[in-house]
């Protein structure tokens, strides 16, 4: 397994990656840094000129800053979201590793089980303390398998070989995991569903697709998910061991209202297992992640399967961790691979701080309405 899976590791500072390996698994992306402008002296030699417009710089700064928080309370910011916004809850760790493990899938099952097991205790070796799996990874993405391999996770055990593994691998290397997903047989419906199991092993969560991928782009790609699929109805927000987790898969990606529902809810971060294709792939897939990123201001993190060119369905790859600024902290090619990085959620606030938009929104003119947690409340 260590020979077949690279493992690409990334340190976290604020001078983004500098590293010796390639600057296309590892970029940094230039940073906006408040300017340092020279104080131009009118009032000769004897530098008072420089004090009186030092002194009037500052004046009108402290003006200038109250006068904006005067007027973002004017504009009602607290009422652009419904309920209003969560604050943001103090996680358990502030800084921990992050694993993506982007796996190869074939049409042997019980193979798929193995090798993602074998992944997730590499990653835990290499000091990951959340591991994530890609989208649909026990088996092939085609309409003919999807109900062959479907497994009823509530009923656990041997009815879902694959939760079984990530519940017992979970307890026993004390890790927390988002396991990807796979297709839930539950009565006459599947569903695309994200477990995500504590570090005692028991399911915390699990998130049902909830946007299906009905797409067609002719010449180009055509796939109508909803011909086997059902769509899930519940948005995913789970406390785990290391934060607060909002759950998404693939398609949920394209829709930022979910997003911001999660931020709203106190998420510090958003995983999407996913598998986009060579046609949106190469356009959006990285362009969302960090647009959801940076929009809430949180980290995101995306695990794909690994390229298989002979698939019916050929996955773009490119597993990434995006940071709060939107920068790319950490990604890799379309091969097999485990992506390890740091996520320090210290740089939220500090995000937050430097552009304060929670502050500057236009209760005034447009809310984002959480309709579970109002009928809730």
């Amino acid at each position: 397994m260590k020979a077949a899976i690279s493992s690409l590791i990334s340190s976290r500072n604020f001078n983004l990656h500098q590293s010796s390996l390639s600057r296309s698994i590892f970029r940094q992306p230039s940073l906006l840094l408040p300017s340092r402008f020279p104080v131009s002296s009118t009032g000769g030699g004897g530098g008072g000129g420089d004090a009186n417009f030092i002194t009037l710089h500052h004046k009108f700064r402290f003006h200038s800053i109250k006068s904006s928080a005067s007027m973002a309370s004017s504009f009602n910011p607290e009422q652009a979201r419904s309920p209003p916004a969560l604050p943001l809850s103090i996680p358990p760790v502030t800084k921990f590793k992050i694993a993506l493990c982007q796996l190869a899938v074939t049409a042997d099952k019980q193979r798929n089980i193995e090798h993602a097991r074998k992944a997730i205790e590499e990653a835990v070796e290499k000091g990951a303390q959340l591991v994530v799996l890609p989208e649909i990874w026990n088996c092939p993405y085609s309409h003919d398998c999807l109900p062959l391999y479907a497994e009823d996770i509530e009923a656990g055990g041997d009815a879902s070989p694959s939760t079984a593994m990530l519940s017992e691998v979970s307890r026993r290397l004390k890790v927390t995991i988002v396991g990807g997903s796979i297709v839930e047989r539950s009565g006459d419906e599947l569903y695309n569903s994200s477990c995500v199991f504590g570090t005692d092993g028991k399911l915390k969560a699990k998130h049902r697709k909830i946007h299906l991928f009905d797409i067609d782009i002719p010449g180009k790609i055509t796939f109508i998910e909803s011909k086997t699929i059902a769509a899930g109805e519940t948005p995913t927000v789970v406390d785990t061991e290391v934060g607060r987790i909002g759950i998404g898969i693939c398609y949920d990606i394209r829709f930022p209202e979910l997003a911001m529902m999660y931020a709203a809810r106190g998420a510090h971060l958003i995983c999407y297992p996913g598998a986009f294709n060579m046609t949106t792939g190469p356009l959006h897939w990285e362009l969302l992640q960090r647009s959801r990123a940076v929009d809430n201001q949180l980290y995101v993190a995306t695990c794909s399967p690994a390229r298989n060119a002979d698939a019916s369905y050929v996955a773009w790859g490119h597993s990434t961790l995006v940071g709060p600024f939107g920068e790319v902290l950490a990604t890799t090619e379309h091969d097999e691979a485990i992506v390890i990085s740091e996520i320090d959620y210290s740089f939220i606030e500090l995000r937050r701080t430097n552009l304060p938009l929670l502050k500057q929104r236009r209760g005034d003119l447009y809310q984002l309405v959480d309709v579970q947690r109002l009928k809730s409340e």
